[in-house]
């Protein structure tokens, strides 16, 4: 079961501020001065060990985005959104090319729907001592219709994705040409949180290697759907092309 699963230690989730359902709670990556076991900085961006590490057999760590606790990746000025995603890549592939850990995870919630429990911008990279997340993805979860391409980097709609419904790929061609690759993402998180079809409020942004490529995965979240939940059955909707005009339209027209 170790190697499927993780375990949550529930003593320390219990503790987990959550600034999410409650509005009023401070902050704790507002309270800069007070922050611990700080790793790397780069300007008002910061990674640092997780002060609630819940994940047992993990080693857990927190990349704060930006010093402004209303700030959203969806509306970063281009700068500091290409410095952001450099910056999470770099530590990302650090962690995963130093080979003490089975595989390296590095995702961001957004959203009441989303997972989190953190309002102020933030990621996660996480490595995983005994599961590699790997042998979970295959190269159909980043087939789609291609919405806009620049220099080889792909921005797609899923035709095959992996829980159902929604999700945005992107594929890098150039790691030292980060450009597209982050505004791909950005419109993707803007898209899904002002443009999409129907309310959203919620998306998950998750990073994963395959086979020698760097991919990017941005999900809407909503209630999961049943199908999903009891069967593992991912549906695909029928407007997908409607939808990959109609970013075009919004971003690229």
């Amino acid at each position: 079961m170790s190697q499927t699963h993780l375990f949550f230690n529930t003593g320390i989730g219990r503790k987990k501020p959550n600034s999410i359902r409650d509005k009023e709670q401070s902050c704790p990556f507002c309270e800069r001065e007070k922050l611990t076991d700080i790793l790397a900085v780069d300007g008002s961006i910061i990674l640092l060990k997780n002060k609630y590490p819940v994940l047992e057999n993990t080693y857990q760590t927190v990349l704060i985005e930006t010093d402004d606790c209303h700030g959203e990746l969806s509306i970063y000025p281009e700068d500091h959104l290409i410095k952001l995603i450099r910056f999470g890549l770099t530590h990302w592939l650090e962690m995963s090319e130093s080979e003490q850990y089975q595989s390296v995870i590095f995702f961001k919630n957004h959203g009441p729907l989303s997972g989190g429990t953190i309002a102020h911008p933030h990621m996660q990279i996480i490595g995983l001592n005994e599961i590699k997340y790997e042998d979970k993805v295959q190269a159909s979860d980043f087939e789609g219709l291609t919405i806009h391409e620049k220099n080889g980097t792909v921005f797609s709609i899923s035709t095959a994705p992996r829980v159902g419904f929604y999700e945005f790929n992107v594929k890098l061609r150039d790691i030292y040409d980060l450009t597209s690759f982050s505004k791909y993402i950005q419109i993707a998180a803007h898209y899904i949180l002002n443009n999409f079809p129907f309310f959203c409020g919620s998306y998950n942004l998750f990073f994963y290697q395959l086979n020698g490529d760097i991919y990017a995965k941005i999900v809407p979240r909503f209630i999961t759907t049943p199908l999903f939940i009891g069967y593992f059955i991912p549906q695909v909707p029928n407007n997908i092309e409607w939808m990959k005009e109609d970013i075009r339209e919004h971003y690229f027209g």
